[in-house]
């Protein structure tokens, strides 16, 4: 029985450990003129399978998730913002290039390295006005980076479930930082 229960647990902690096959290697924000942006990079690789999926013209869809919160000693701590990057990477074999999209803004590679490395260095992205914090006071900032399976198609998606192929994403990288001080 206690080896049932082991070899359970043992399987039901294998997947949360092949999500973390990346790492977010540096992460700030900073005040710019019109709020705070966030600048980071992030060491991700794709592996195999996923390479194999998007030079056959599967879609793959990502996602930078960011976080602000605020201390409250009476409460839950205070969500004072929570923003979203998207990202698409496809393939177009008939003119043999990478896309990358973000948002409205499409940009072509010829390999798709090219691609991944640019999609893994976020600059000036826009997550809080400025008048949305209060200078002075601290705050907490959360990021991660994952491939978003549920954007996947259907058939994808259900090959997704509990395979390590399918989850790649970061751990959650998470830090202080001051409003209002100037790097």
């Amino acid at each position: 029985m206690k080896r049932a229960l082991a070899a359970l647990a043992l399987c039901l902690l294998m997947p949360l450990a092949a999500l973390a096959e990346g790492r977010i290697d540096y992460a700030e924000i900073v005040s710019g003129d019109e709020g705070y942006v966030v600048n980071a990079d992030i060491d991700l690789e794709l592996n195999p399978r996923l390479v194999e999926a998007v030079n056959r013209g599967v879609s793959l869809y990502f996602s930078a998730q960011f976080v602000v919160e605020r201390d409250r000693w009476y409460w839950l701590d205070e969500v004072v913002a929570e923003r979203a990057l998207n990202f698409r990477l496809t393939y177009n074999a008939i003119a043999r290039s990478y896309r990358l999209s973000v948002g409205n803004f499409h940009q072509s590679f010829e390999t798709l390295e090219a691609a991944v490395r640019t999609m893994q260095r976020i600059r000036n992205w826009q997550i809080v006005p400025v008048s949305e914090l209060k200078v002075g006071t601290t705050y907490r900032a959360a990021l991660r980076f994952q491939l978003d399976t549920n954007m996947l198609p259907k058939p994808f998606q259900v090959t997704a479930i509990g395979s390590s192929d399918w989850n790649l994403a970061t751990d959650w990288l998470r830090w202080s930082f001051l409003a209002g001080a100037t790097p």
